[in-house]
This record gives structure tokens, C-alpha cells and sequence, in this order.
């Protein structure tokens, strides 16, 4: 059967960033594109503006005969109205050949505008009202899709006309105002955690897109030259780890790359489908986040894959095949709010950094390191780039594009070699309060005292510098993939597994894990010149909860709130979650002398109830996002979670619990 012609819209728009002087958009395009930029607020005069190769806001780069990438970072000299609904429309023209007409979002993806709307939009909030986070969207997970619940959320807010600042009453499905943002805090695409499925589809993809096929005959793997070679290997499904031949220095990288699949719990289910190849994870994103890139996609199984893969193919294919239903909602709430990214582990691998022996075995086999870069290769031209346009320079972007137009070269390592010394994935946004993400995985705190101990999630440097960014600020919203205030339980089970040498089994990171940086974080919040109002946006476990946090012995504040809320596709095994959840209250609640015995001995942590949560839990587990809304001072009047499955969660401040004791 003839493949479909690709679309000359693969994915996207998503809008980046959007304040009044500067937008921002991704997109993938079939080919390079010209683009007219239409904006129509509700408040003002209409603006078209032409972009074209040469104009400084277009930034193109190419991936493949029909994969190219195109970052519109516009800088208005006129700003644009604040609280209001601003309409846009992109027209696209090919920059190559002879000319065709203009073609608008209506016919390229008809499905991204709300019922009541002529285009997309988006507003430009003074403040933070209201915003949404998650984090953990794996595809193949036998459940909801908490993006649903978010599109759901906009064409509510659009119905009811309240895209302008609001404070309603209480009531669960109250509408907030209209989000300022969409913070996705780790784990937006899986690449050590692949469905066979998906990866079948991510092989017929780059085939239909005509991604380079990447040299992989230097990196130790017996019989494979290229990445033709390995999508056509008998163990390119389901048993990746046999590529590896079986020597003596390849057993530690097994257990690295591979590993997932033995831990009893926080498992890497399909870690032995790991993706290798860089046009993998490019094809993964766009399967991840757009329907275009399913047009026509065959989901067959490949030919050679025994009875217990092939049945496990068929069960996974109907996951996917659910997945795939949700794609055109979650397009168009990409196309509506700015969407910030960080990433987490699996963005990259499954216990990414985790200590200092991790590093040395993964670094040190060129296999690993290629798996490694072009993982990150992928997050900085599908995320990091659209976050903080102005941290990659011409260079780094010339290398990127030399890069994906010659792969598995001495280039494309030596790039790998600058992304893993590169320091400035985080970021800050000029939000009120400003949005502050914090970089997690590649600013180490290693331990001195043993290679295998966890490392701290940031060292000493860059804590220092992340206290200089708080300086003197009234109130921040602060990102943090893992939980600063964790539950305390499970933070002791993962102690006693690194007591035994085993942090890998249970992936033994916290912000407690370290004595040095749990020291220097906690000295953040005590800091004279620290925000008043700390809210802490966080996800990776797999369970959402809200804990109000308070210092002891400080007359003022900080006042700080550890917001939880994971996966947007994901969840915790239920009954394990409710015996973890029922002995934390038992053994640490905020009156328990137990809590003297952990490092956040000097604060007082009092967990939120769930409202309708059965016998006390304070753990809430099932996909979805989270919504926060805050006051004018930056404080959080009300903390909800959407869950996939239609209801609505809200946490209440726990009043018989919140006195000193």
C-alpha cells in the first residue's frame, strides 16, 4: 500500500513563550516553509507579519528530506494588549519550487480552533492566575490522558468568556481564570520505555520522512553499521540488550541502560526497547504530540517477533491506538497556552545521572554515550529550544544542523561532547510571579564518600546561583521535576536501599538523598533575602499530593507549598500506593517524633486532604493535570487535580493539623 503524502504540517503550532513584546512558536513542517503571522486581539489593531528565510525570526533547521523544524521567535517593537484574548493564524507558503498558494491553520489542521472561535489564541496575563502542570506521559499506558481534561478545561473557560482575571466561588468545576502557562516538569516523551508498537511506528516514520540513516559501526555493537541494520536486527524488538556482546566491561552498562525491567516497582516496563538512533527520537516526538504524524501509519507488527512478543505487541497496540484518539486535543492545547518543558530521566534514560558509578559506566562506553546524546539532541530541538531561544546561539545551532545532516560522524560525538557540558538548561520567565525551572539531572552533586551513593539533584554552584535568581523577590513559582517535600516514607525505604548498595532498584532520588544539597536547599528557604511565598511545582512519582510547608523558629514565613501532580499518562500500582500513603500518616505525620530523624527536622510539613479521597489518603493516584490558582500576592487559593477519568480533586488545607504543636 502507498503511503499518504507527508503533511506539510507535521506538528504543531506549540506555543512557547507569549508575553507582550515577544512570541514564540514551534513547529515541524514536511518542508521548509515561509509563514505570514496574523494577530487579531480583542484590544487593538490586526498585524500580519512575513517571515522568510533571513528574517531574524526565522529559525530553520533540517532534519530529513521532509522533516524541518522552524522556530518563530518574533520581537514586537509595539506590545501587545495584557488579559485578553489575542486570535492568530500562520499561513505557510514553500520556500522551494514553484510557487503555491498560501495555506492556513483551517486547512492544514482544522481541528486546533475552539467551537465559537475563527482561529486559535492565546492571552497575555499581567499575572499568574491560574496555571496548569504534570508531568510522566507515557504512551502506552492502559489508561486516560490528562491533556484531555486540559482541552476540556480551555473550550469550558472559551464557553463562559473567562480568559479575563476571575475569582469565583469554591465549587470543583469552577471555571479559573484563563491559565498563563502549561508546565510540564519531566518525562514528556519516554525514550527508555517504548511499546513495540511505538517503536515500529517510530521506524516507519523516519522512513516515510527520510531521516538520515545513522552510522553506528563505531560504538561496539557486533554486525550493525547502521541504523537500517539495527531496525532489521532479529533483536531490534524487544531484546536490545543482546545487541551488546557479552564482555566483561558490558555488564555494569546493562544494568544501566537495560535495568528497568528487573525493579519491583518505579519499573521501566519496556526499558529492552530502549531508542538508539537519533531519527528514533526525533519520530518520537512527533508521534508523541501530534496526529499528523499517525496519518496513514500501519501498526502491523514486524515480521520475526516470537508468540509471547506478539501478544504482547497486540496489547499494547490497543493502548497506543488509544493514545493516538487523544493527539488532536492535546495539538490544540499546545496551540493555546505557552507551554514550558523540563526535562526528567526517562527524556533521556532511566536513572539518568544517578550517581557518580552511573556516570562512569554510561560515559565511558561509546554505545551508551551515543544513546545518551542523541536523547538529548532530541530535548534541546523539541523542548529546550523553545524554552529559552536566547541560551542557543548561531554556534550551537550550526553544529545541531551539521549534526543531523551527518550522523553518527566524529561531529555528531563531538556535539554529543558539547550537549553533556552544556549548563544552561534552566531557565527563568518574566511571569509575575516569575516562573523559575531548575535543571535537576545535569548539575550534580556527586558523592565524595562512595561512587555508588546518589547524587545530590544540584551541587553547590548552582544552588548558590539559583539563590541569587530569588533574591529579594516577593513570591516565585519554582520548578522542580522531583519534590523538594517528598513523602517521607518512601524517601526512607530508598535510604535503606542505598544502605545496601541498590539505589538503582528503586530509584533513589530526592532532594534528601544528599546530605550537601539537601543542606544547601534547605538554606534557600531560610535565606534573609528569600521570596515570601515559595510555590514549588513538581511531578515524577506517579501520584499527586500538596503539602503546606513552615519553618520552625522563623516569626515570618517563607511561606512555601510543595505542589505534586503526576502523570498526565501515568500512575503508581494502587494497592502499594495505599499501604505506602496509610504508614506515612502512621509514622510521619506532623506530630510524629519520627520526624526529627529526617533532614527537614527544622520544618513542619502538614499534607492537604484530597477532598473525597476514601480512609485519610493524602496521595491521590490516577492520570491527569494539576490546577493551581493564586491570589495578587502569589499565595494558592485553590489546588485541584483533573483527573483523566473525569473527576475533579480538590486538596484542602488540613486546619486541625496546621497549629504547632
Amino acid at each position: 500500500m502507498t503511503a499518504p503524502p507527508v503533511p506539510g504540517l507535521l506538528a504543531g503550532p506549540i506555543l512557547r513563550r507569549a508575553t507582550p513584546q515577544r512570541l514564540t512558536w514551534w513547529l515541524a513542517l514536511g518542508e521548509p516553509m515561509r509563514v505570514r503571522l496574523t494577530l487579531v486581539p480583542a484590544q487593538g489593531d490586526v498585524r500580519t507579519i512575513e517571515l522568510e528565510p533571513g528574517h531574524r525570526a526565522w529559525r530553520h533547521l533540517a532534519a530529513g528530506r521532509h522533516l524541518h523544524y522552524l522556530l518563530i521567535d518574533l520581537s514586537l517593537d509595539e506590545p501587545l494588549p495584557v488579559d485578553c484574548w489575542i486570535g492568530y493564524d500562520l499561513s505557510f507558503q514553500p520556500v522551494e519550487g514553484e510557487t503555491r498558494a498560501w495555506r492556513d491553520l483551517r486547512e492544514l489542521a482544522g481541528d486546533l480552533v475552539y467551537p465559537g472561535r475563527d482561529t486559535p489564541g492565546f492571552v497575555i496575563t499581567s499575572r499568574v492566575r491560574s496555571l496548569l502542570h504534570g508531568s510522566c506521559r507515557r504512551p502506552h499506558y492502559h489508561g486516560g490522558e490528562g491533556l484531555e481534561r486540559t482541552d476540556d478545561l480551555l473550550a469550558r473557560c472559551l464557553a463562559a468568556d473567562t480568559v479575563a482575571p476571575v475569582r469565583d466561588d469554591d465549587g470543583d468545576h469552577a471555571l479559573p481564570a484563563w491559565p498563563t502557562a502549561l508546565v510540564l516538569s519531566g518525562d514528556q516523551v519516554y525514550c527508555d520505555d517504548v511499546a513495540g508498537p511505538m517503536l515500529c511506528a517510530t521506524h516507519r516514520l523516519a522512513e516515510r520522512l527520510g531521516l538520515p540513516s545513522e552510522r553506528l559501526d563505531d560504538l561496539g555493537i557486533e554486525g550493525l553499521t547502521d541504523a537500517e541494520g539495527l531496525y532489521r536486527h532479529p533483536a531490534g524488538y524487544y531484546r536490545r540488550e543482546e545487541l551488546l556482546p557479552r564482555k566483561r566491561r558490558n555488564y555494569a552498562l546493562l544494568e544501566v541502560l537495560f535495568g528497568g525491567v528487573e525493579k519491583p516497582v518505579f519499573t521501566t516496563a519496556n526499558a529492552h526497547n530502549h531508542l538508539v538512533t537519533l531519527g528514533e527520537v526525533l519520530a518520537m516526538y512527533l508521534l508523541a504530540w501530534s496526529p499528523a504524524a499517525w496519518d496513514g501509519m500501519d501498526l502491523d507488527p514486524p515480521a520475526g517477533l516470537d508468540q509471547a512478543h506478539r501478544r504482547r505487541y497486540d496489547d499494547e497496540r490497543a493502548a497506543i491506538e488509544s493514545f493516538v484518539t487523544a493527539l488532536p486535543a492535546v495539538r490544540r492545547v499546545f496551540a493555546h497556552l505557552p507551554v514550558a518543558m523540563i526535562f526528567d530521566d526517562h527524556d533521556v534514560t532511566d536513572d539518568w545521572n544517578l550517581s557518580r558509578e552511573w556516570e562512569e559506566v554510561a560515559y565511558g562506553h561509546p554505545f551508551s554515550k551515543r544513546v545518551i546524546g542523541n536523547a538529548l539532541i532530541g530535548y534541546l530541538l523539541n523542548q529546550a529550544w523553545g524554552n529559552a531561544p536566547e541560551h542557543f546561539d548561531d554556534d550551537v545551532m550550526d553544529d545541531l544542523q551539521a549534526t543531523l545532516a551527518d550522523q553518527g560522524t566524529r561531529g555528531h560525538d563531538a556535539f554529543i561532547d558539547r550537549l553533556l557540558r552544556f549548563d544552561r538548561w534552566h531557565y527563568t520567565w518574566p511571569t509575575t510571579p516569575p516562573l523559575v525551572v531548575i535543571d535537576t539531572r545535569t548539575h550534580r552533586w556527586r558523592s565524595e564518600s562512595a561512587a555508588r551513593k546518589p547524587s545530590g539533584l544540584m551541587d553547590w554552584e548552582s544552588l548558590t546561583d539559583l539563590q541569587q535568581t530569588l533574591r529579594d523577590l516577593p513570591a516565585v513559582l519554582l520548578v522542580s521535576p522531583a519534590p523538594i517535600f517528598g513523602v517521607k516514607l518512601i524517601e526512607a525505604i530508598q535510604r535503606v536501599f542505598t544502605w545496601f548498595g541498590r539505589p538503582l532498584l528503586v530509584d533513589a532520588e530526592n532532594w534528601m538523598a544528599h546530605p550537601g544539597a539537601a543542606h544547601a536547599m534547605l538554606n534557600v528557604f531560610r535565606h534573609a533575602k528569600t521570596p515570601r511565598h515559595f510555590v514549588v511545582l513538581s511531578g515524577d512519582v506517579h501520584y499527586s499530593f500538596v503539602y503546606d510547608v513552615e519553618l520552625r523558629g522563623r516569626v515570618r514565613g517563607p511561606d512555601i507549598w510543595q505542589i505534586t501532580s503526576s502523570g498526565v499518562r501515568n500512575s503508581f500500582p494502587g494497592r502499594l500506593l495505599a499501604v505506602l500513603d496509610a504508614c506515612n500518616r502512621v509514622l510521619y505525620s506532623p506530630r510524629s517524633p519520627l520526624n526529627w530523624f529526617t533532614r527537614r527536622r527544622h520544618m513542619r510539613v502538614v499534607p492537604r486532604k484530597p477532598a473525597g479521597s476514601p480512609h485519610g489518603r493524602r496521595l491521590v493516584n490516577g492520570s491527569g493535570v494539576g490546577l493551581v490558582e493564586l491570589t495578587d500576592e502569589g499565595v494558592p487559593w485553590r489546588i485541584r487535580e483533573l483527573l483523566a477519568n473525569g473527576r475533579t480533586v480538590a486538596f484542602a488545607r488540613d486546619e486541625s493539623a496546621s497549629r504547632w504543636d
